[in-house]
């Protein structure tokens, strides 16, 4: 099996996936084996295109996680396709999936899994310890998107020092320093105050301005509301999606 193809963001490659989605799901299924045998996710179809911000809705046990997690390759589905910026991962091998995480996909958490004796520049500049990058360009790309989440007169304070609002700011710019393609968050206002949450909300939203597609979960209907598009499942399957089919684009199946 070849390697994966270079992510965004990697030396020389300016590209955002422009000539394939960014997210395929194609008759995907998840069942946990015996003793429990839960299907949490039946049948999915879902495309979604490069640029697009998502939230992913349903109760408690539809199957948002499980959608999650094979989203960004921590899990694997038990049948169908996944494809991440056109490159087939049902697959791959776990050192191929690492390297599509590493390259492709950025991860907001509801906990900010900070760092809390280092530097903000230092927490955004281990976004980049495993790429090899050398130091002084981490922390030049650090600085550089603490500027674009507003906390450019923060970053030499320790991550300690930081509200939770800050902190969420941060852990957004540790998980784009990289550049890329996909960004998925799990509950990532869950921890704040409305007013807060309304701050990062935001933020996320604006980030498709750069060509980044921003997936997330949610249970707060203001949240979701705030994204160009909304899925609700409910028993691991996809019963509302408002926007399926956006327009000008050929689904590859």
């Amino acid at each position: 099996m070849s390697e994966p193809t270079r992510g965004p963001g990697d030396a020389g490659d300016d590209t955002r996936g422009d000539l394939a989605p960014a997210l395929e799901l194609h008759g995907v299924n998840k069942v946990y084996p015996p003793p429990t045998t839960v299907t949490a996710l039946a049948d999915i179809d879902l495309v979604v295109d490069a640029a697009e911000t998502v939230a992913i809705t349903g109760a408690s046990g539809a199957g948002k996680s499980t959608l999650l997690s094979i989203l960004g390759t921590l899990d694997r589905p038990t049948s169908g396709m996944v494809r991440i910026a056109g490159t087939d991962t049902s697959a791959m091998a776990d050192p191929q999936l690492s390297a599509v995480r590493a390259t492709r996909l950025g991860f907001v958490f509801q906990q900010f899994y900070l760092l809390e004796h280092l530097s903000v520049l230092d927490n955004v500049a281990t976004g980049l310890l495993y790429r090899g990058v050398p130091a002084g360009v981490r922390r030049e790309r650090a600085a550089e998107v603490l500027r674009q989440v507003g906390l450019a007169e923060r970053m030499r304070h320790r991550a300690g020092q930081l509200s939770g609002g800050e902190r969420q700011r941060v852990a957004i710019a540790r998980a784009i320093v990289g550049r890329p393609a996909v960004l998925l968050a799990d509950e990532p206002t869950g921890n704040l105050d409305s007013a807060t949450g309304t701050e990062i909300t935001q933020l996320l939203a604006g980030l498709a301005d750069d060509r980044t597609t921003v997936v997330l979960i949610t249970h707060n209907a203001d949240v979701a509301a705030a994204m160009g598009r909304q899925i609700h499942l409910r028993d691991g399957r996809i019963v509302e999606d408002s926007h399926p089919y956006p327009a000008g684009r050929d689904r590859v199946r």
